[in-house]
């Protein structure tokens, strides 16, 4: 009999105890904006950590930019339209291109009708707790930037490495599992230019800074050379739009595409590629000039943007925007026209001041 007592007793303690852990539950997504008021820094850290990460960005990332993530194009044209163009990428993925041409740009990287990956930069785009133009000091008190970062998939390890100039212009912070930032400075005012959001395997095929690794490295597609030609035209649009978008938040004019000077920059690009050189003077000796007169271009003034491997255009145009010399055609207030032509992953600009017609 004793034993049964025994026994009765620890099933009635088990149940009570059972009972009230059930009271105490809390949702996870109410976790820490109910319990962290009250409590200790160190307990707080200890809450965090226990919260599953996803569940810490949504409470901190609150901004649109970040929940597109993963979203089906449904609801993208629900909320936004139609786009102003579809561009394909050289990663697989599709740029749906939205802008209203001066204050806003934004484009939505897409596969299998998800959206991977997004770039935004301009004044009117929402990336809380940031804000386009915020300091840098501000920007890494918020998400604590590392020389490290580190991409999971299954027992595969994936680690990049930043190097100074990567901490300062491009630095890379992972938000959640799956979900990473760039966040890229204009470190002439030191402020905030603009961000990318994209999954991990897009930041595995990109690959834009060192990296080391433990597992098998995805392949990049094999593009046919029409497909290469789509996306070098989407790559010209694109870089022609986040410039106007990037001069009008320096109050400077508005740029008007000149397709005859395109044809020059692409010829330019072109022969840097397959010629195996980089330089604004061509192995015959020609430049600029000797190139806008072959096609009996008339200007007053013109100037002159190359780069060569970054992983796309925006990221091209953020590369210009830190490099003196490119960043003053860029922002040059008496230049009216812009041709732009891109061959893989070559590009050149060309900014012409002309007469009104």
């Amino acid at each position: 009999m004793r034993w049964i007592r025994g026994f009765l007793f620890f099933v009635i303690v088990f149940a009570i105890t059972f009972f009230l852990l059930e009271k105490k539950q809390i949702e996870p997504d109410e976790a820490i904006d109910n319990i962290s008021h009250n409590i200790s820094q160190k307990q707080k850290d200890f809450i965090e950590k226990s919260v599953p990460e996803n569940i810490i960005v949504k409470q901190k990332f609150k901004g649109e930019i970040y929940r597109w993530i993963g979203k089906g194009t449904d609801e993208l044209v629900d909320e936004l339209g139609e786009p102003k163009r579809k561009d394909l990428s050289s990663y697989g993925y599709t740029w749906w291109i939205y802008t209203n041409n001066q204050t806003q740009y934004i484009q939505f990287g897409v596969k299998d009708d998800k959206i991977q990956t997004v770039y935004a930069t301009g004044n009117d785009i929402h990336i809380e707790p940031l804000t386009i133009g915020d300091s840098y000091k501000s920007v890494n008190a918020e998400l604590q930037f590392t020389e490290e970062v580190t991409y999971r998939q299954g027992i595969a390890a994936y680690t990049f490495f930043l190097d100074e100039e990567d901490l300062r212009m491009r630095p890379l912070v992972k938000l959640s599992d799956n979900i990473y930032a760039q966040v890229y400075f204009d470190t002439f005012t030191n402020k905030l230019s603009s961000i990318r959001v994209m999954t991990g395997d897009v930041l595995l095929l990109q690959r834009p800074y060192g990296l080391r690794y433990r597992g098998g490295l995805p392949e990049l597609p094999n593009l046919t050379d029409k497909e290469w030609e789509k996306v070098e035209n989407g790559m010209e649009k694109q870089i022609f739009d986040i410039t106007n978008v990037i001069r009008n938040s320096f109050n400077k004019d508005i740029l008007i595409w000149e397709e005859k000077v395109s044809e020059v920059a692409f010829s330019h690009s072109k022969d840097m590629s397959e010629s195996n050189y980089f330089s604004h003077y061509s192995p015959d000796g020609d430049g600029l000039k000797e190139r806008l007169e072959k096609k009996e271009i008339y200007y007053f003034a013109a100037g002159e943007n190359i780069a060569a491997q970054y992983v796309d255009a925006p990221a091209a145009v953020e590369g210009w925007l830190n490099s003196k010399g490119h960043r003053e055609a860029l922002l040059h207030e008496n230049y009216t026209h812009l041709g732009v032509g891109v061959y893989r992953l070559y590009y050149t600009q060309n900014f012409l001041t002309k007469s009104d017609e």
